[in-house]
């Protein structure tokens, strides 16, 4: 029975996701696809002040996910080996990504595919030992920018880039020019000593959302005309 009854759970909280979910055969992926909505959902619901079950995700053509009915609220998703990683914004989009800290990316010709011609020049000139760790942070940030902005991986990674010898403050330019000066905030991390983090949030100019509730994202007039067809 208790098994029934958490399948039940399970499938109330995953919503529109549950035929996907039954979809996947390999047993590792179908626990981290539902540990991962779970627990976005319940992040979700948190801020929202609603229950889990009453979030329901959304997905853009880049397989970004969104809350449907909460435009107020954006968030973002990322997971590496056995770390799930949320992020919620009210003021803007957001993009977070995590990779694990040794992680060999220096060294393995990835320079010419994920740097631009600033970076490599900038990570050459650093210390051997600081180099990959300057990789690793450069490619969390250019991940998690990609999901803010919503193209994943259709934006090439050599057409834009960060600072890798300082904190990152604006997107800059292949040649190293400030392309988007105070739109974003940048901050790269690393957590439990085995994992770099990477957040690009962006500022959409109207300040943070305070109210989310779902039906202030909608115009009052269509929010009565709906009420209105369900009482008929």
């Amino acid at each position: 029975m208790r098994q029934e009854e958490g399948g039940a759970r399970l499938r109330a909280l995953l919503g529109h996701d549950w035929e996907r979910y039954q979809e996947l055969t390999h047993r590792r992926i179908r626990t981290r696809f539902a540990a991962s909505r779970v627990l976005l959902k319940s992040a979700a619901a948190a801020a929202l002040g609603v229950r889990p079950e009453a979030v329901e995700l959304g997905y853009g053509l880049g397989g970004r996910p969104c809350l449907r009915g909460y435009d107020g609220l954006h968030i973002s998703l990322s997971h590496t080996d056995d770390l799930l990683l949320v992020g919620l914004a009210t003021d803007g989009a957001i993009g977070v990504d995590a990779e694990r800290g040794d992680r060999v990316l220096y060294g393995t010709g990835l320079v010419r595919h994920m740097c631009t011609p600033y970076e490599a020049e900038r990570v050459e000139a650093m210390p051997v030992a600081e180099r990959n760790p300057a990789m690793l942070r450069l490619w969390t940030l250019k991940e998690a920018y990609s999901k803010a902005v919503g193209l994943g991986m259709l934006l090439g990674f050599t057409d834009f880039g960060f600072t890798p010898d300082r904190p990152p403050t604006d997107v800059l330019r292949p040649d190293g020019t400030p392309g988007t000066v105070g739109a974003w905030g940048f901050h790269t991390l690393s957590y439990a000593g085995r994992y770099t983090l990477g957040v690009a949030l962006g500022d959409d100019g109207f300040g943070r959302t305070t109210d989310l509730a779902a039906a202030t994202a909608l115009d009052p007039g269509i929010v009565d005309a709906l009420l209105a067809a369900q009482g008929e």
